[in-house]
């Protein structure tokens, strides 16, 4: 397969284009910057009927649920574990809600959590290490193909459709080629790649939330205080414990724009996960972005620990046992889908003809991008709402199913939907649509949303009650 493309010298520079408000807003590159042009020949490493792009909690759910349905199935993941968020981003408790009978309940029940709750208030964060092995699992009792290491870097079109996906191996640039493909990449890399529209960030000003790097500290005393955020109105020494941090971080204590201290006990005595450190300005889609945040919040994880040390009894003796081994990234794209969910769908708790997700619940959990906390103070409540298959389906692009947080909605909805109960129940309704597209030969957009739901019913998914 010859594969030909044309690329800048990265010496040339970038220039991100931020256009008015509310549109699209699309990384270009600076048209002084010099090209070269590459040509190959690619060998095709294999053909599927499904390949799902990305393991986190959205792909590893999409990659199950498809093979499930008898169709031959590969999960491609950039790292060399399984798990995304799951496990090297270090994110927990598994936040949000959705109808019962999905498989965000056989997975978090694998992961030894099944009582979380909707806002972490039970903290019954899961154990890393121990998900890197149950995903695997999990994956190969279903019969997934699973590529390690394997990060997919473009796309091969025929015509609006995507037909393959360039992997990078030790052995050089290889495709994999699929009836169906699922981008759970987070990002959306694969509908980029596509050239499929898409939107990032706020109407006002296309600023994205912040970038976050967890750790765990250990050395804890066991009855030192927690706090999960915002919703949370913990005291401390006669006030708010987040008020108490707000001022102490206005007073420079604490790293700029990390004023809220989250923290949560894991399954280990001592320990508290910590969710503090906060990069405000990253576009996650940027290599120098990245590089800066990466940086800068492993240098803020030894401040935020001296101030726990410091300014919180029972952290006196705490210390760092380990950090995560990527960025936390709460937003970046959002694709343009057949329908975008909005704000008011989540007020009001809409209701969906061809509902793929059900009962949705989380708060508009707004990471302020230009300070510390929330961006809009307290968290705005959802009515559990549902989530349409439309919203999976990118406009005008065939063979590609969006899945995880890159689905088509507003920044406000996204901010409900990101989280992993929710992003898991996405993933299983895009593998399902995915594999029906597969078997039937169609693109998924022409897939019957009743059969779709018809499958995850017998699955045993409440999708009306």
């Amino acid at each position: 397969m010859l594969q030909s493309r044309n690329f800048p010298c990265r010496a040339g520079g970038w220039l991100k284009a931020r256009k008015s408000p509310g549109s699209y807003l699309k990384e270009t590159i600076n048209m002084s910057a010099e090209m070269i042009s590459y040509q190959k020949t690619l060998p095709v490493r294999d053909e599927f009927d499904v390949v799902v792009v990305g393991s986190g909690p959205s792909g590893i759910c999409a990659a199950v649920s498809a093979a499930r349905m008898g169709v031959r199935t590969a999960l491609v993941e950039r790292y060399g574990v399984l798990g995304g968020n799951l496990t090297v981003g270090a994110v927990a408790p598994i936040l949000g809600s959705v109808s019962r009978g999905t498989l965000r309940d056989e997975l978090v029940e694998r992961l030894g959590v099944p009582d979380c709750d909707e806002i972490g208030a039970t903290q019954q964060c899961h154990d890393f290490e121990k998900a890197k092995r149950v995903l695997v699992e999990f994956a190969h009792e279903a019969g997934v193909k699973i590529f390690l290491q394997t990060p997919v870097v473009d796309v091969i079109m025929d015509g609006s459709r995507v037909d393959g996906v360039v992997i990078s191996e030790k052995t050089g640039l290889k495709v994999l080629r699929a009836k169906v493909f699922v981008d759970a990449t987070g990002d959306g890399d694969v509908a980029y790649h596509a050239g499929a529209e898409y939107q990032m960030g706020r109407d006002s000003d296309s600023l994205v939330q912040p970038v976050t790097l967890m750790f765990t500290l250990n050395g804890v005393e066991e009855d030192a205080l927690t706090c999960i955020g915002e919703v949370d109105y913990v005291q401390y020494k006669g006030e708010r414990f987040l008020d108490y941090t707000t001022r102490l971080c206005k007073e420079g204590h604490l790293p700029p724009h990390s004023a809220s201290v989250r923290s949560f006990r894991t399954l280990v005595p001592g320990e508290r996960l910590i969710n503090t450190t906060q990069a405000n300005g990253i576009f996650a889609v940027n290599s120098d972005d990245l590089e800066k945040a990466e940086v800068d919040l492993r240098a803020q994880i030894d401040k935020v620990t001296e101030f726990l040390r410091k300014f919180v009894d029972g952290y006196q003796n705490c210390y760092v046992k380990s950090t995560a081994e990527t960025l936390g990234v709460r937003e970046t794209r959002r694709f343009i889908g057949e329908y975008i969910l909005e704000d008011n769908d989540l007020r009001t708790g809409r209701r969906f003809e061809d509902v793929v997700v059900h009962k949705a619940s989380f708060i508009v959990d707004i990471h302020n991008p230009t300070g510390s906390a929330q961006a809009e103070g307290v968290p705005e409540e959802v009515t559990p709402y549902d989530i349409p298959l439309r919203c999976l389906i990118p406009k005008k692009t065939d063979g590609l199913v969006l899945s995880g947080r890159c689905i088509s909605g507003t920044h406000r909805a996204h901010a409900s939907y990101r989280v992993m109960s929710i992003c898991m129940a996405i993933g299983e309704a895009s593998g399902v649509t995915a594999a029906l597209a597969a078997k039937k030969g169609i693109n998924p957009r022409e897939v019957d949303y009743r059969e779709v739901q018809k499958v995850l019913l017998e699955r045993g998914v409440d999708l009306f009650s």
